[in-house]
């Protein structure tokens, strides 16, 4: 399968439809969570301004483990009652940190990350894990952030469900 990423264009609100779009078209048909990740993490990195870590922490039923991300290395094991991906994982809220430098326990896996926002990824009302971006800018992310993050967050995770036909060819 050959797949042409674009840069998207246009406003805040603009770019996040078509990364949906790319987002949809790419994941299309696959339904390995491992493949999926690593390639919405490649698809997210290269999409968004201003990023400088994107990348999925997976729960294994006691702590954050690193999946596929893009960046920096990153820390591999992440204990749920701390940083910030610890609060979106144990609260199931994201968390739009404008400065990560103020958020309490904040874990510094990148020291010039500044801003960070993190989906936590609910699958079949189980925890999956939580999808993490970082930025170098403080205030990088808003509610269009938000709202895009989350809708990304959700195509991943449908991706994840076989289709009808699968089911029923299986």
């Amino acid at each position: 399968m050959s797949f042409s990423v674009m840069r998207p264009t246009g406003n805040k609100s603009e770019q996040y439809a078509q990364l949906l779009e790319q987002a949809r078209a790419l994941l299309h048909g696959e339904h390995d969570r491992i493949a999926n990740a690593a390639n919405f993490a490649a698809l997210v990195w290269y999409a968004l301004p201003d990023i400088n870590w994107c990348g999925f922490y997976f729960f294994d039923g006691r702590e954050l483990v690193v999946g596929p991300f893009q960046g920096k290395p990153a820390c591999v094991r992440i204990a749920l009652d701390r940083g910030v991906c610890g609060a979106a994982a144990t609260t199931r809220q994201v968390q739009c940190v404008a400065d990560v430098h103020a958020f309490p326990g904040h874990i510094a896996c990148d020291a010039a990350s500044r801003s960070e926002i993190v989906v936590p990824l609910i699958h079949d009302n189980t925890l999956l894990g939580v999808w993490d971006v970082d930025s170098p800018l403080p205030n990088r992310f808003d509610e269009e952030d938000v709202s895009g993050m989350q809708a990304l967050c959700a195509i991943f995770l449908d991706s994840l469900k076989p289709s009808k036909q699968t089911e029923a060819a299986a």
